[in-house]
C-alpha cells in the first residue's frame, strides 16, 4: 500500500481533538450520499415515463407512416409490395384517415376516424390487445355485424364515457364533407354499432380515436379504392429516420414518409429535455457535498500542520503531501458514491411497493389513474445512467479536494513547527 493512502486512512479512522470535524466529515459523506440517491431514483423514474409513454405511442400508432402528398393513394397495393422490399420493413398495412362527429342522443364529440384493415393491422400496431370490451373482429364485414347489419365501430375508453356509449349500442358518424345537393352541401350521415372499446393509457387517444374497417371508411367517405396512406412496421425502432429518409429519396416526391419520432417529436424533446435539466438540478446536491468535502479538508490540514512539518521534515515531497489529502478528500466522495448507489437503488427497485406504503399512511392518494393514466408506477433503472451518476459523484469530490490539498503541500516545515 503507497504510504499516502496509508496515511490518508490513517487521518480519516484517527479520534480527532475535535468532535466537529468528524461531523462535518458524516454530513459530506451523507450529502454525497443522498444527492446520488436522488439522482438514480428521479432519473430511473423519468426514464420509466419515458419508456411508458413510448410503449403507448408505439402500441397504437406504426413506426413509420408513408402518404401520398395531397392526394388519396390509388396503387396502395403496389405501394405496399414495394416497401416490403425495403430491408427493415417487417410488415405493412393501408389506413384511411378523416375527421368527423360522432353523435350518440344529447351527446356530439369530434374525432378522427381511422379506417383500418383488421387482418393486417394486427401485424403492425397493438390495438387489438389494447380492447378491454368486445374484440377488433367486429370491425370487419366478414366477421358479421348483427341482426340489422349495422357496420362495427370501436372507440376509446374516455370517447365511451363522454358519449354515454357501451357494447353494442348505436352512434351515428357524421362527415361535415357531404354531398352536394340543390339546397347546398349536406353532411354525410350514417349509424354505426359499438362493437369494441379499447383503452391504451394515454388520454389524447382514448377520447379522440374511432375505428372503423377500411371498406365501410371508403364507402362512407366515398373514396373508391383508395387510401390515406400505408402503416409500416419496422425491426429497429430507433432507427426509422434512416429508413423515412431512404423510402422518401427512392419512392419519390410523390410520396411522403415520416417516422414515429418525428410525429412524436415535441413531447420526445421536452422528455430528454427535462431529463438533462433534473440531472443538472440534483448534481448541485452533490456539488454542495463537495463543499463540506473541502471544509473538511482544510480543517484536517490546520490539525495537522505539525503532523505535515514532520512529513515534510523527513524527506516527503510536496506532491506526496497533496496526495495524502487528495486521497482522504476522495475516500469520503467513494464512500458517500457508493451508500448512493445502493440506497438509490435499493429505493428505485422497489418504488411502487414503497409508494404505496406512504400513501396507506398518509391517506393520500398521489397518482391517481382516472387522472394520470398509469396502471403502475415507471421505474426503470438503466445502467449507463448509474455509471454516469458515481463517476460525476466521485469526479467532483475529487475536484473539492485539489485546493485544500495544494494548500497543505505548500507548508513550510520551518513555519509550521514555530509556534508547536
Amino acid at each position: 500500500m503507497p504510504f499516502e493512502l496509508f496515511i490518508g486512512l490513517r487521518y480519516l479512522k484517527a479520534k480527532r481533538k475535535s468532535t466537529f470535524i468528524s461531523i462535518i466529515t458524516f454530513i459530506s459523506t451523507a450529502g454525497v450520499a443522498l444527492g446520488v440517491m436522488a439522482l438514480i431514483v428521479v432519473l430511473a423514474v423519468m426514464t420509466g415515463f419515458e419508456n411508458d409513454l413510448k410503449e403507448k405511442i408505439l402500441g397504437t400508432n406504426a413506426h413509420i407512416v408513408v402518404v401520398k402528398n395531397g392526394t388519396p393513394m390509388e396503387d396502395y397495393r403496389a405501394v405496399m409490395d414495394k416497401l416490403h422490399s425495403f430491408k427493415g420493413v417487417e410488415a405493412a398495412t393501408p389506413f384511411i384517415y378523416n375527421q368527423v362527429m360522432l353523435s350518440s342522443g344529447k351527446n356530439v364529440s369530434g374525432v378522427v376516424l381511422r379506417g383500418i384493415d383488421v387482418a393486417t393491422d394486427r401485424q403492425v400496431t397493438k390495438l387489438s390487445s389494447s380492447v378491454v370490451e368486445g374484440n377488433i373482429d367486429g370491425l370487419d364485414p366478414k366477421m358479421g355485424q348483427g341482426a340489422d347489419s349495422t357496420p362495427g365501430l370501436m372507440v376509446g375508453k374516455e370517447l365511451a364515457k363522454h358519449l354515454n356509449l357501451f357494447l353494442g349500442d348505436k352512434v351515428n358518424v357524421i362527415s361535415p364533407m357531404g354531398n352536394i345537393t340543390p339546397l347546398g352541401m349536406m353532411p354525410r350521415m350514417k349509424p354505426f354499432r359499438v362493437t369494441g372499446i379499447f383503452n391504451t393509457g394515454m388520454f389524447e387517444y382514448d377520447s379522440t380515436l374511432a375505428y372503423i374497417s377500411i371498406d365501410q371508411a371508403q364507402r362512407f367517405f366515398d373514396l373508391g379504392d383508395t387510401v390515406t396512406g400505408i402503416q409500416l412496421k419496422v425491426k429497429d425502432v430507433y432507427g426509422t429516420s434512416e429508413l423515412a429518409r431512404k423510402i422518401n429519396s427512392e419512392m419519390g416526391t410523390d410520396y411522403y414518409a415520416r417516422d414515429w419520432m418525428q410525429m412524436n417529436k415535441n413531447i420526445l424533446f421536452a422528455l430528454k429535455t427535462e431529463k438533462i435539466v433534473m440531472f443538472i438540478i440534483l448534481t448541485l446536491i452533490v456539488l454542495v457535498a463537495a463543499f463540506g468535502i473541502a471544509s473538511t479538508l482544510f480543517m484536517v490540514v490546520m490539525e495537522k500542520t505539525r503532523d505535515i512539518a514532520i512529513l515534510k521534515s523527513m524527506g516527503s515531497t510536496a506532491a506526496s503531501v497533496m496526495k495524502i489529502f487528495i486521497l482522504e478528500g476522495l475516500i469520503i466522495g467513494i464512500i458517500g458514491t457508493l451508500l448512493g448507489v445502493v440506497s438509490g437503488l435499493l429505493v428505485a427497485l422497489n418504488l411502487e411497493p414503497i409508494i404505496n406504503v406512504i400513501q396507506k399512511i398518509t391517506g393520500q392518494n398521489f397518482f391517481s389513474k382516472d387522472i394520470y393514466y398509469l396502471d403502475r408506477f415507471p421505474s426503470l433503472v438503466v445502467p449507463s445512467d448509474v455509471v454516469l451518476i458515481s463517476v460525476t459523484a466521485i469526479l467532483i469530490s475529487f475536484l473539492a479536494t485539489l485546493y485544500p490539498a495544494w494548500q497543505a503541500s505548500r507548508m513550510l516545515p520551518a513555519e509550521a513547527l514555530r509556534y508547536e
